[in-house]
């Protein structure tokens, strides 16, 4: 049951319709066939009736006339032809009715009457007639939804209604139902010209509604910048808080307005969340896999390690979603690795539980890369993060070592090999119990060992140094003589094998 469509553009007022007060002057006189009026269905001749008023088709208006049709005959919404009529802004219909004494003041079913339906579809010359004329302000009021037509109009962003209505002296700052005020929805629709008039009629910018929404707040609800810049240069308050304790902030990015979170953050909006607040922005943006949106807030300085209501970082929710992407982006601004829940958990802890081995990887990844980083601060070596990226490695440049260290993994090293291998390169136990977590069986080791000979072929590459003299004087000091021999075997005959395809 939504607002009549307007199709028409308006004809000019007939000049009949002018000096017709005296037809409006007692209402027993306009309630010609009112009996029916109170019925939800029509009678064909009825339902031709509304038809040839929703067209602006006289003719049959006044065939259907002399045969005593009821012109106030309502449909199952309650609507009468003058209804449609108006919502069409069909001048000489609205003439025609008005002449054979259709009823102003019938509302339908959601209790809008003529005005309401004439200011929502932008008849202004209908309004004036009704208004200037008639003098029938009684249509001014509010319909069941309690927004009156000033409301109406500024909701679908009618400027040219609203400054008529003004001139008539019908602006309004009441409220709807719901707290709306016109601003309130106008706001909310993005009508940047229609916030502008009204804004020079407002007082109370920072007005809420029933969920503490201000104007401002609707304005980036609903992704509109223009109507936030207006409202904002006004003097909107650009931290307050709904009733749900969302902030302007914290709804950009759950509905993923990025040129709005960029606008905020300029504006200076408080990145820090208040107390009451469950989430930071960035945990937000997380939650809603928006990586614009985290990259905005990294570039912003957003607290990379904000704790939310759970003692949750970013990067743990990023954990838990098993998102690869987020959980890069996060890796690579710098994280804190070692911040634990309220369970006790890191972030890697998180990411085993939730059997997310590529993500229980790169996090390993990622603790070997800044503690080794941490340990050549200052000294000047090859040490870069140039590339950086913790994901799994599919480069051609690292195929034939990765499939050396397949090889080694799947059918070399024996049960509980690998963990002395881990060992012996200083990976953690927490960090070989995360690998151990995902289980598949009885050969889960070979698995465990070819993940954990990945990571350390990724320190290896970060480093600049040579993975195939490391993988063979390692597997000497490791104790496994044998293993480093078929290594270098296994190099020689693929060092071979491409001088052959060179040749």
């Amino acid at each position: 049951m939504g607002p009549l469509p307007s199709g028409e553009e308006e004809e000019e007022l007939p000049a009949m319709m002018k000096g017709l007060s005296h037809l409006f002057g007692a209402r027993e006189d306009v309630m010609h066939g009112d009996a029916a009026a109170n019925h939800n269905s029509l009678l064909p001749d009825e339902r031709e009736f509304q038809r040839a008023a929703k067209m602006n088709n006289l003719e049959t208006m006044e065939k259907l006339f002399k045969k005593s049709v009821n012109i106030n005959a309502v449909d199952t919404l309650k609507r009468t032809a003058l209804h449609f009529a108006v919502a069409r802004s069909h001048t000489s219909a609205v003439d025609f009715l008005l002449h054979h004494k259709a009823r102003l003041d019938m509302a339908d079913q959601e209790g809008m009457n003529a005005l309401h339906f004439a200011a929502q579809n932008n008849s202004v010359k209908i309004v004036d007639y009704f208004l200037q004329d008639l003098h029938l302000t009684d249509l001014n009021k509010p319909d069941g939804r309690g927004r009156k037509p000033f409301l109406l109009a500024s909701e679908k962003g009618h400027a040219d209604m609203i400054n008529n209505l003004i001139a008539l002296k019908l602006f309004t700052s009441e409220k709807d139902q719901e707290g709306n005020t016109a601003l309130h929805l106008a706001a909310k629709n993005g009508h940047s010209e229609v916030v502008e008039i009204l804004l020079k009629q407002w007082e109370e910018i920072n007005d809420l509604n029933q969920n503490g929404e201000t104007p401002f707040y609707l304005s980036v609800e609903g992704g509109h910048e223009k109507c936030a810049e207006l409202l904002l240069e006004a003097g909107s308050d650009i931290n307050i808080l709904t009733h749900n304790n969302s902030s302007a902030l914290q709804i950009a990015i759950q509905n993923g307005h990025l040129s709005l979170v960029t606008f905020l953050i300029d504006k200076n909006i408080d990145l820090v969340p208040k107390p009451e607040q469950k989430n930071s922005p960035l945990h937000l943006a997380v939650i809603n896999n928006h990586l614009p949106v985290v990259k905005t807030l990294l570039d912003a300085n957003h607290d990379i390690n904000f704790l939310n209501h759970r003692q949750e970082t970013p990067l743990h929710l990023a954990a838990d979603l098993g998102n690869v992407e987020l959980v890069e982006m996060l890796l690579k601004a710098g994280c804190d690795l070692k911040t634990m829940d309220k369970n006790g958990k890191t972030a890697l802890a998180v990411a085993s539980r939730s059997n997310y081995a590529l993500i229980v990887d790169m996090i390993i990844k990622a603790e070997r890369y800044y503690a080794t980083e941490q340990a050549h601060l200052g000294h000047g070596d090859d040490w870069s993060d140039f590339g950086l990226s913790f994901k799994q490695d599919h480069s051609i440049q690292t195929k034939q070592i990765r499939s050396s260290l397949w090889n080694l993994a799947y059918n070399q090293l024996k049960p509980q090999e690998w963990k002395k291998l881990a060992l012996f390169w200083k990976f953690t136990d927490e960090q070989i119990r995360a690998i151990e977590e995902q289980w598949t069986g009885k050969k889960s080791y070979k698995e465990h060992g070819h993940r954990m000979l990945l990571i350390w072929l990724h320190g290896i590459l970060l480093a600049h140094q040579n993975p195939v003299k490391h993988i063979y004087e390692d597997l000497v000091a490791a104790g496994f003589q044998h293993l480093a021999e078929k290594i270098r075997a296994q190099s020689s005959t693929d060092v071979d094998s491409r001088k052959c395809e060179i040749s």
